[in-house]
C-alpha cells in the first residue's frame, strides 16, 4: 500500500472514533532508531494547522520515548486545536509516550499496545564515564535513572539500616563519590519535574485529586523497572481513561499500524550488508519517523551511500572485504510521495 491507502484507513478511524487523527511515528528499527524530540514542533504545528479547530483529535502514536518536555509540550500544542484531546494506541507508547497519553481524556489500546513507567532517565555533561566494550581507550557518558538513585537510598535505609545521620552521610559520600554531586542534584529536580508534568497532564482532563495522585506514584516509581510493560487490563486498572471500542475499529487501527511498520521496516534491522547485496555502490534513503494527517505526510528520513572496500584484517593482514557507508543527509520533509 501507498500513502492514499493510509489516508483511507485514517478516513475509516476518524468516522469510527468521530475525531480527527494525527499520526505520529517514532521509529525505533535497531540500527536507525529515533526519539520523541523539540525538532517535530513546527511540522506538527503545521498538521494541527491543516487540521484546524475540531473537537476531538486522537493522536495515533508508536514510541519507545524520548525527551519528556517535549512530549508534554506535543499534547498542550494538540490541546489548542481541539476540545478532546484522545490517543490511539496500536503497539509501543512507552516512556516519554506514556506521559503524553496521560493528558487523554480517552486512550484507545489494541490487546497488542503497550505502556511503561516515566522515570526518566538523565543525559548529564557530568555524567559517570564507561569505556567502550571493545576500545578500552574510548569512554563515553552513561545515563542515571532517576528512579535507580532513589532505589539506593532505599536500599541502604532498609537492607544496611542507616538510620543515624553520619551513616546516612557515609552513604551519601559513596554515592557522590561516583556520581557527580551535580548530577545528583539534576536527578532530583528531574524526579520532582516528571512528577509535576504527569499530574498536570492528568488534572487536564481529572478531578480526583486521590486518583490523580495513584496514577503517578504507580507510572513513577512502583513498576521497579523503567523497560516494565503495562498491558491494557494492567492500564484499565490502574484507572486511566481505557475506553472499549469494537473489534472493527482495532482491525484498522491494527492495519494502519502494520502499513506504517512496513514503511519503516521496524521488524528488520539495519544491515548494511542486505541492503547492498551483490551491488558494488548503492544509495538508499532510509524512513525513519513519520508525522502524518489526511492533508500532509512528514518524513523524518537519512541518506546513505554504501560501498564495497577492501580492508586489511585486524590479526592477519591480509584484504578482507566490507560496506562502509557514508552519510548524505538527514531531514525532516513533507514527503506525500512515500
Amino acid at each position: 500500500m501507498g500513502r492514499q491507502e493510509r489516508i483511507d484507513l485514517i478516513r475509516k478511524i476518524e468516522r469510527q472514533t468521530n475525531s480527527k487523527i494525527l499520526v505520529y511515528i517514532t521509529g525505533d528499527r535497531h540500527g536507525l532508531e529515533t526519539k520523541i524530540s523539540h525538532d517535530v514542533f513546527p511540522f506538527i504545528y503545521k498538521h494541527l494547522e491543516k487540521i484546524e479547530n475540531s473537537q476531538k483529535i486522537n493522536l495515533f502514536i508508536y514510541t519507545t520515548g524520548g525527551i519528556t518536555i517535549s512530549g508534554y509540550g506535543i499534547v498542550n500544542m494538540i490541546r489548542e486545536y481541539c476540545e478532546e484531546y484522545g490517543a490511539i494506541i496500536p503497539f509501543k507508547c512507552l516512556s516519554t509516550g506514556t506521559l503524553m497519553v496521560l493528558g487523554a481524556n480517552s486512550i484507545i489500546m489494541s490487546k497488542m499496545g503497550q505502556l511503561g513507567p516515566v522515570d526518566p532517565s538523565l543525559e548529564h555533561p557530568l555524567g559517570p564515564e564507561v569505556q567502550h566494550p571493545q576500545n578500552p581507550t574510548i569512554k563515553g557518558r552513561v545515563p542515571v535513572n532517576v528512579e535507580d538513585v532513589v532505589s539506593f537510598f532505599d536500599l541502604a535505609k532498609k537492607e544496611a539500616k542507616t538510620t543515624s545521620e553520619g551513616e546516612f552521610t557515609k552513604v551519601l559520600s559513596m554515592l557522590s563519590g561516583n556520581i557527580h554531586p551535580l548530577v545528583l542534584g539534576a536527578v532530583n529536580r528531574s524526579r520532582n519535574e516528571i512528577r509535576f508534568l504527569a499530574k498536570t497532564l492528568l488534572k487536564q482532563h481529572m478531578n480526583d485529586e486521590q486518583k490523580v495522585a495513584s496514577i503517578v506514584s504507580t507510572l513513577v516509581e512502583e513498576r521497579f523497572s523503567h523497560s516494565y510493560l503495562i498491558g491494557r487490563k494492567e492500564a484499565k486498572g490502574m484507572q486511566l481513561n481505557i475506553t472499549d471500542v469494537s473489534p472493527h475499529l482495532i482491525t484498522d487501527i491494527m492495519n494502519l499500524y502494520h502499513e506504517y511498520s512496513q514503511l519503516l521496516q521496524l521488524d528488520a534491522p539495519y544491515n548494511k550488508e542486505t541492503i547492498l547485496g551483490k551491488d558494488l555502490e548503492k544509495t538508499v534513503t532510509l524512513h525513519r519517523s513519520i508525522i502524518e494527517s489526511e492533508h500532509l505526510t512528514h518524513t523524518y528520513s537519512t541518506t546513505v551511500r554504501l560501498n564495497r572496500v577492501q580492508v586489511n584484517g585486524p590479526q592477519t593482514g591480509m584484504p578482507l572485504e566490507a560496506t562502509a557507508s557514508v552519510l548524505i543527509k538527514e531531514e525532516w520533509l513533507q514527503n506525500n510521495d512515500v
